[in-house]
């Protein structure tokens, strides 16, 4: 099974709209996908709760009483939302079980220096020293024009991680996930930009 976790201490970071849109892709190639949290509030049900019977499925943690969560029998490919907060020993124990980390981070002050310790204490955990754990990171809500981008780029130079992409501030994100529904569910010709700053993601995440 391949598992990429979405993963950054600060709320706000883009984590779910990254999470939830991986999902929507990995689902929408035909694989059997699971979407879930690592904390005990299970917030991705609610999205998944929106989402239509005719969409391509997307299925979540199955939770037994007093038993571990785990992944629906069968599942290929499993994507996991982060709280807001992880680190220490909650930190070290999910990079054990995952392949791949997805940081995102936003343009801002408070984004950068948030993410700054985060990076540090990823590149610091044993399983990303001997590479068992790929890392790289995305920007999210990212105008190129501005200042704000310009210091993002400057501040992830700074790190011997791959940078995917930039991804663009667009409500087609907030209105899919009103829905359920995922850039990867709408009309291709709607989300054409959208789609290609998405395909480097998708080339990293789907490699071996």
């Amino acid at each position: 099974m391949k598992s990429i976790l979405v993963a950054n201490p600060k709320g706000g970071a883009g984590k779910s709209t990254l999470a939830t849109n991986l999902a929507g892709y990995f689902a929408r190639c035909g694989h059997r996908v699971m979407l879930g949290d690592t904390d005990r509030q299970q917030s991705s049900r609610d999205w998944l709760n929106l989402r239509s019977r005719l969409l391509p499925p997307i299925a979540t943690w199955e939770i037994d009483k007093d038993r571990p969560a785990k992944p629906p029998q069968g599942t290929s490919h499993a994507v996991l939302d982060t709280p807001a907060g992880l680190h220490g020993k909650n930190l070290e124990r999910v990079l054990k079980v995952v392949h791949r980390v997805i940081v995102p981070v936003q343009p801002s002050l408070f984004d950068i220096l948030a993410t700054k310790s985060f990076l540090e204490m990823l590149l610091e955990e044993k399983a990303i020293r001997k590479q068992q754990t790929f890392v790289a990171v995305v920007g999210m809500r990212v105008d190129a024009r501005t200042r704000a981008a310009a210091e993002l780029e400057r501040f992830l130079a700074n790190y011997d991680l791959p940078v995917l992409a930039y991804l663009r501030d667009t409500q087609r994100y907030v209105q899919a996930a009103a829905h359920g529904m995922t850039l990867f569910d709408l009309t291709p010709s709607r989300v054409a930009q959208d789609i290609e700053q998405w395909q480097p993601i998708i080339d990293w995440a789907d490699a071996d």
